[in-house]
């Protein structure tokens, strides 16, 4: 849980508060990244959805191919603007009203795409960035939501501000506040989303406080039962999730907005790449949270009343992503790059196991591996060469292709370049010591993967090219209008 600073807000206060909270089924939702080196078309991952009874998406950007495939799918959409974004959009009206217009009204309609949020920012008061996107938010979203008026949709699509969950701290979850540097500009978000209608989202993530602290009580970050249960008044907490939620709860109920509804915008527990991340693990934070959410016993502090929706943290492995976190931000999909469940989960949503994508055109099955017959002992550079470009997280201490030997990882960091080049015949050369294979050298749970025709790797730059360009165009915009 977060490291607390503040004061105690009185138990029965927020007890009498929570127990005003209408009943409502809370939905499960997904994240849908798209920072790839292996792209799935977008008709894919809306059919996998489909097929998987997902009803509710969140994007990281208004991505025009994602928006187009969700068409006439009745799937309820939460489109997002990047960080970046959020300057030129607070100093122009004009520049708010051409993205609203090319990213929600031309989608929204009978046949349509039917986003119900626009989520402004993502984690822009994160303690890391020090403030630089604080400034920014609420000018953003009072443009805006003016924009949405103008266009008539203002009562159908909700502006929301996902945060982090070191916006508030606490030592026990009753004594819940919002950073103090925060105070103020939280004060404008909250009463802004209650005018509105729009609900607080909150990003929550116990993998990362068990990653974070060896003292990190790991049944506490599951569902099953815990040994360290946390005693705060006449409450006890069994679960990090629970006690985090809750904090929360208190932090808003200090600012006067203790019945505002709650959104998760990400939760989920990743499945490679440190020690904690695997597949049993993953399958028991996930299946654990979905069957609690989808229980109506809500928390402490709002007994019955689960969060609003619950967004998995994520659909796919995003296999291009930084991971100046660790190497696990690479790997928190339910599902792998290419569509395929990577363990047995119940949504809750019809189906009793994952679906696995239909239709993935793969290429080949070939791999590029070290060949046996030479000798390796120069081979570093290509090594380092093939991992600097490719994702070969799985190699490192606490992946799960950490113990497949050094002769193992060279082969691994030479396919992985060799998929993402497409399997071009130079690719799996280096100086040659690699040699092409139609033997699947997987090994246990370690993967070698064979890429997919749908997409190159060409796509690992459209999120950030679409931010540029959008910036561009916008000050492009304010300058004219100025």
């Amino acid at each position: 849980m977060l490291q607390p600073r503040t004061k105690v807000a009185t138990f029965s206060l927020l007890l009498v508060l929570s127990s005003s909270f209408p009943a409502a089924e809370p939905a499960i939702g997904v994240n849908w990244g798209t920072i790839s080196f292996h792209r799935l078309r977008p008709s894919t991952v809306v059919d996998l959805l489909q097929q998987n009874k997902i009803q509710k998406v969140k994007l990281f950007d208004a991505d025009p191919g994602a928006l187009k495939a969700l068409e006439g799918s009745g799937i309820e959409v939460m489109v997002g603007i990047p960080n970046e974004m959020l300057t030129v959009l607070g100093s122009s009206s004009v520049a708010s009203d051409l993205w609203v217009r090319q990213n929600v009204s031309s989608f929204v309609g009978k046949g349509g795409v039917a986003i119900r949020y626009v989520a402004v920012g993502n984690e822009p008061f994160l303690s890391s960035y020090a403030g630089q996107f604080q400034n920014y938010v609420m000018p953003a979203l009072l443009n805006l939501q003016q924009s949405l008026a103008k266009a008539n949709l203002a009562g159908y699509v909700k502006l929301v501000v996902p945060c982090n969950a070191d916006a508030y701290e606490a030592d026990l979850p009753s004594q819940g506040a919002f950073r103090p540097e925060l105070t103020q500009i939280m004060t404008q978000l909250v009463s802004f989303l209650n005018s509105n209608g729009s609900p607080f989202v909150v990003n929550i993530y116990p993998f990362l406080s068990l990653y974070g602290s060896t003292d990190f009580p790991q049944d506490y970050a599951f569902f099953g039962g815990t040994t360290h249960a946390v005693t705060d008044g006449a409450n006890v907490y069994t679960n990090a999730f629970d006690g985090n939620f809750d904090t929360l709860v208190a932090a808003l109920t200090k600012l006067g907005y203790g019945q505002m509804p709650i959104v998760i915008g990400e939760v989920g527990w990743p499945t490679d790449g440190a020690l904690n991340a695997n597949l049993t693990a993953a399958r028991a934070f996930n299946q654990g949270l979905i069957n609690h959410v989808l229980s109506n016993r809500g928390t402490p502090l709002r007994p019955g009343v689960p969060p609003m929706d619950v967004y998995l943290f994520s659909l796919l492995d995003e296999g291009a992503k930084s991971v100046l976190p660790g190497n696990f931000e690479r790997h928190w999909g339910i599902f792998s790059f290419d569509g395929q469940a990577k363990y047995a989960l119940n949504l809750g949503l019809g189906n009793r196991l994952l679906k696995d994508a239909r239709n993935v055109q793969y290429l080949p099955s070939r791999w590029c591996v070290a060949d046996p017959s030479k000798d390796l002992s120069a081979v570093m550079n290509h090594m380092k060469l093939a991992c600097s470009v490719a994702d070969c997280t799985t190699l490192n201490y606490g992946g799960s292709c950490n113990g497949i030997g050094a002769k193992g990882n060279i082969s691994y960091a030479f396919n992985s370049y060799y998929q993402l080049q497409m399997q071009n015949s130079q690719s799996c050369d280096f100086d040659g010591l690699g040699m092409v294979t139609f033997l699947d050298p997987s090994v246990g749970e370690c993967r070698f993967l064979v890429g997919v025709t749908e997409s190159t790797s060409a796509a690992v730059g459209t999120y950030w090219r679409g931010v540029i360009v959008w910036v561009l165009v916008m000050w492009s915009v304010w300058v004219f209008e100025v």
